[in-house]
């Protein structure tokens, strides 16, 4: 049966509402992600973490659950309500986050900021379908990156306000407070906010098939085939590959727990082959929409691309305030001003300019998308290495050097560049993953698109500083935190390569 599917028909306006509501909740997402990384002095000081061990807090324990438990729900997401979904992936992670205010040790906080993963992994993918479904082809770039605007404001809020909390009532308040602000505020979500039809902004007529049993009303059906190779075979393939692995892992753990095999230690194989059956486990829960994505060479380049760059995105973004007051000799009260104006400034003009270039540029030509956020990469890294280095740079203009005050001020300026470039990907690629799928597979195609990028950003971005910054301090002391960030800005170089390619292989892949 065929019938007329419009755009949303809600009061004008209304869709920039809705907008404003997801902008808000991913907002809470980055305050409560991002917020250890301003508490890193207090809470090394607390557990007596080395940066190794920080780094594995702030990275693995989150990334491990959010990354592979995104795919199951946004499979949810694309059969039933995207709205309930998020509400509570809001109610579970902020609660989590107030629980990290109780932790007594090492383990006890590891185990909350994976519980803070568990929630966070129902926030994203479900939100970029619900943006997509809200607003049309033509504005959804822009739309996206309005969207990610909650990354600055999140990061921002959650490194003044954090930092402020921590320095005037402890860190276990910052924690309790931020993470008691999103369970007031995830009500807001599921009463103000409705589900719009799938796919009702991308062409007026559609085929629409008997809804699934269960569905909400609006949701579309979900092809019970790859409609690119008739099955999801592909996708049952690398599922079992992973849960193959995920086996193998364990029983190398267990062999070396029991029978004193040296191969490895036993608790990070363990832990590995947790981590494969259960992305073992989501693919094969995602086959179909795995079996289409994996074939196309621009989901592999755009997933890597972004996740080379989330190594330092996410990870420069996480130890720049333990920075600052190692090199740079700023209080904790100091930095959470200092950084939240850099993250707050930069961020939003990035991540504006990038969607509203790629929207423009993307009339042209598909490959605008992933070339946008590429050249923006390979202006980062300069820009990077030269604001940490603002005093030297001052010394090549004013004999002697400057005071402190214009260091900092020389450093605000030019970081504001680079934290700005390194989050202009967020509306084009995002959008591109949109494009890579038909609409009723789209929180999924993200949530796999997710996996890769944040399972890499995160997990391994996280703790590729903390663990460099550990090896080189024998070396540089306390300064090898700046080494380690130096070393970090080769992924930006990749991440321009992979996007390029995916440049080039976008319009073939696209699907409108």
């Amino acid at each position: 049966m065929t019938e007329t599917v419009a755009a949303p028909t809600e009061r004008p306006g209304y869709r920039f509402y809705v907008l404003a509501v997801l902008i808000l909740v991913y907002m809470l997402n980055f305050l409560d992600r991002q917020i250890i990384g301003i508490l890193a002095a207090p809470l090394k000081e607390e557990f007596g973490m080395s940066d190794s061990e920080f780094g594995l807090l702030g990275g693995i324990a989150f990334a491990s659950v959010y990354s592979t438990l995104a795919i199951p729900l946004a499979w949810l997401a694309d059969r039933f309500s995207r709205v309930w979904i998020m509400t509570g992936a809001l109610a579970v992670w902020s609660g989590f986050t107030a629980l990290c205010g109780t932790a007594t040790s090492f383990s006890q906080l590891f185990l909350y900021r994976m519980g803070v993963g568990v929630g966070e992994a129902g926030g994203v993918a479900p939100a970029y379908s619900l943006v997509a479904d809200y607003f049309p082809p033509h504005q959804r770039a822009r739309a996206l990156a309005g969207f990610a605007f909650g990354i600055p404001l999140g990061t921002a809020a959650g490194t003044l306000v954090g930092g402020l909390l921590a320095a005037e009532f402890g860190w276990r308040t910052a924690f309790i407070v931020v993470g008691v602000l999103g369970v007031v505020i995830a009500p807001l979500m599921r009463l103000t906010v409705r589900d719009p039809k799938r796919g009702g902004t991308d062409v007026a007529k559609v085929a629409v098939a008997t809804a699934d049993a269960g569905a909400p009303a609006d949701a579309a059906p979900v092809p019970a085939s790859d409609p690119a190779s008739g099955s999801g075979a592909l996708g049952r393939k690398v599922a079992l590959g992973m849960l193959g692995l995920g086996v193998g892992l364990i029983v190398l753990a267990a062999l070396n727990h029991f029978a004193g095999l040296e191969i490895g230690s036993a608790g990070v194989l363990g832990f590995a082959g947790l981590l494969a059956l259960v992305i073992g486990v989501s693919v094969m829960i995602a086959q179909v929409t795995a079996s289409v994505v994996v074939r196309k060479k621009s989901f592999w380049l755009l997933a890597l691309g972004a996740a080379s760059s989330s190594v330092c995105g996410y990870g420069v973004a996480g130890w720049l305030p333990l920075f600052f007051m190692r090199s740079f000799d700023l209080t904790l009260r100091q930095v959470s001003w200092y950084y939240a104006g850099i993250a707050l400034i930069g961020g939003i003009a990035g991540i504006w300019l990038g969607g509203m270039i790629a929207d423009r540029l993307g009339k042209r030509g598909k490959g605008a998308y992933p070339l946008v956020p590429a050249i923006a990469f390979l202006i980062s890294a300069p820009c990077f290495i030269l604001a940490m280095n603002s005093d030297w740079l001052i010394g090549q203009i004013i004999p002697g050097g400057g005071t402190q005050v214009q260091a900092l001020t020389v450093a605000f300026l030019i970081f504001l560049i680079p934290t700005g470039l390194n989050l202009a990907w967020l509306g084009p690629i995002t959008a591109s993953v949109q494009h890579l799928v038909a609409a009723p597979m789209r929180s999924t195609a993200s949530a796999l698109f997710l996996l890769i990028n944040n399972l890499l950003g995160i997990a391994v971005g996280f703790y590729y500083f903390g663990a460099v910054s550990d090896l080189l301090e024998p070396r540089f002391g306390e300064e090898s935190l700046r080494w380690a960030i130096y070393t970090g800005m080769g992924f930006y170089l990749l991440a321009a390569v992979l996007l390029i390619g995916a440049s080039r292989t976008l319009k073939r892949d696209w699907v409108d």
